[in-house]
């Protein structure tokens, strides 16, 4: 069973508000996605503790429902 890009944008907005999302199906498939997530929540967190804060937010999703997702974040200046 494949995640909808709608679903995890859904997800990481319920956890960080203020976050911009964009969301790529890189196979066509709904099991392997790229996420853009920009907020700022990840100002002063390293690279790593802004990684989990997606994947807490995507609530045990990860590895299941949602096979891969390249995740790239970055802090905002808001």
């Amino acid at each position: 069973m494949a995640m909808e890009a709608s679903e995890i944008e859904r997800l990481i907005k319920a956890a960080l508000p203020d976050a911009v999302v964009e969301i790529k199906d890189l196979a066509g498939d709904g099991d392997h996605y790229a996420a853009t997530v920009v907020s700022a929540a990840f100002k002063g967190k390293s690279r790593v503790q802004q990684h989990q804060m997606v994947y807490a937010a995507l609530q045990g999703n990860m590895g299941g429902v949602l096979h891969a997702l390249a995740l790239t974040t970055q802090a905002s200046d808001i």
